[in-house]
């Protein structure tokens, strides 16, 4: 999921090596001095995290990181592009598979290469610092602002249920929610960890409840049979599929604080995969059983439309309320971990030195949220011109998230190369064919973003060849943040 993936990413996987830079991006230049090996001995270098986590704790940890508000609005796009409502069903299976094949893949790496850059750091140590910048810069303009917009166009479509106001009422929405968010992030307000985890049950609930009345429930009138699609295409089913999985890759980075990773690992992995199917399976079947193939297809709130179906107006009004709730918390988190993204890409370039201040008063990075803010009002606007903007969002993000992701998988065998007598906590298993199988998959995946997206997806290439030019800019020298900075500098407090 968006919400805790954004959290657990700014708590674990992606702070800066001076811990003063919690950042969801590993694109940070305060990861950079990591990146060039993991054991300086300097008083800078970060504390390594303390084998803690129980098998189960890092299972409840890895089910909260993926389950969220994709589950709402991805399977009318999933039954738009499948034959069957047995294809609908495996399809969800499928990306279970797939996600645990990831998973085992970056549990090495993180094991291998403990470090708070996360993907940067892998990035940065197979291929080079420029190619790691570019990572950086993608997320800064691409994967972490098109995220905010899609997450702002899933809130529009249900608040749009609750108030409607017109043709362009999710769009108007998306756009004042991420005004208004941004606004507070800047002023400095700070939410609790009761507040998120609060959010957290709440996309849980509303989940089982559309599981219960859909397995329970009964609908007005029968689902309408399924009719062919207009245009079946399973690359891009598997978009949105493995989109709604998303949080997987964070969910490895467990390794560092499991105990007895090496037996462990495995164990979170396969258990929590399949809990993640289970659920997903579960509440697709719900929706499918009421709704019908054809009715998921036909509803941009099919969580709206079936509780309407089986509870009447009021059940629909409760299930929109949660989600609306829900993708409000999400957005917040993602506004908030994603201004550290240009706060650190800043302090990389010398081109845009005012976007890597920070405001000492909020005890926030003003300008990089007013930045990303600008980035991400323009793809709302983008994708106001568009059929379906959540839609377009996933399309401008899909080929570059799937190109970075094929190049972090194929990193394990450059570093295993490069790197043969490196002590391995925690291997792959069934190497080098799990690797292989998940970088297949990551081709796969980019050709499907390729080739059966909109002109979105070339707009997303565009903007990250745009990026080119600012390796020229790049700091050569990344000095440590002074202590004076580090004072005011961002402090895990989501999660304290």
């Amino acid at each position: 999921m968006w919400e805790l993936r954004r959290l657990q990413g700014l708590f674990m996987a992606v702070r800066s090596p001076q811990q003063t830079v919690p950042a969801a991006s590993a694109g940070s230049p305060g990861s950079a001095h990591a990146a060039s090996g993991e054991t300086s001995g300097g008083t800078n270098s970060p504390a390594l995290p303390q084998p803690s986590l129980s098998v189960f704790d890092a299972i409840a940890i890895m089910v909260g990181l993926v389950v969220g508000i994709g589950i709402f609005r991805t399977p009318s796009i999933v039954a738009g592009n499948v034959e069957s409502e047995l294809a609908f069903i495996l399809v969800w299976v499928a990306g279970g598979a797939i996600t645990l094949i990831g998973a085992l893949c970056y549990a090495e790496l993180s094991a291998a290469h403990p470090d708070a850059g996360g993907e940067y750091h892998f990035l940065s140590r197979a291929y080079g610092k420029p190619l790691a910048m570019m990572f950086g810069w993608a997320r800064c303009t691409v994967i972490q602002t098109g995220a905010i917009a899609a997450v702002a166009f899933m809130l529009g479509d249900y608040a749009a249920q609750l108030l409607p106001i017109g043709p362009y009422g999710s769009t108007i929405y998306a756009a004042l929610s991420i005004v208004i968010l941004t606004a507070v992030n800047v002023i400095g307000t700070t939410q609790g960890k009761n507040l998120q985890l609060a959010m957290t049950f709440i996309e849980i609930g509303a989940i089982a409840l559309i599981i219960g009345f859909g397995f329970f429930g009964s609908p007005e009138v029968s689902p309408a049979p399924a009719l062919p699609p207009e245009s079946a295409a399973m690359g891009m089913a598997m978009i949105f599929v493995l989109l709604t999985y998303g949080g997987w890759n964070e969910a490895a980075y467990l390794t560092g604080e499991l105990k007895n990773p090496s037996r462990n690992i495995a164990k979170v992995l396969v258990t929590g995969t399949a809990i993640l199917v289970t659920l997903y399976v579960a509440a697709n079947w719900a929706l499918l059983s009421i709704l019908g193939l054809e009715g998921l297809r036909g509803s941009d709130a099919v969580a709206t439309e079936m509780m309407r179906q089986v509870a009447g107006p009021a059940g629909a009004t409760v299930v929109t309320v949660a989600i609306v709730v829900a993708a409000l918390s999400t957005l917040n988190a993602t506004i908030f971990t994603g201004a550290r993204v240009f706060y650190s890409m800043a302090r990389d370039i010398t081109l845009f030195p005012r976007v890597g201040e920070w405001n000492a008063r909020g005890r926030t990075p003003a300008n990089g949220l007013l930045m990303q803010a600008g980035v991400s009002l323009a793809l709302v606007a983008l994708g106001a011109a568009t059929p379906d903007g959540f839609k377009a969002m996933v399309d401008y993000t899909a080929p570059v998230f799937w190109g970075f992701l094929l190049l972090v998988a194929f990193s394990l065998f450059v570093l295993r190369r490069r790197e043969p007598h490196r002590q391995l906590t925690y291997r792959v298993p069934l190497y080098p064919l799990t690797p292989a199988l998940f970088c297949l998959t990551c081709l796969y995946m980019l050709h499907a973003s390729l080739a059966y997206t909109g002109s979105a997806a070339l707009i997303g290439v565009a903007v990250l060849a745009a990026g080119l030019p600012l390796l020229w800019f790049q700091r050569k020298d990344h000095p440590p943040a002074p202590v004076a900075q580090t004072a005011t500098t961002p402090s895990p407090t989501l999660l304290d």
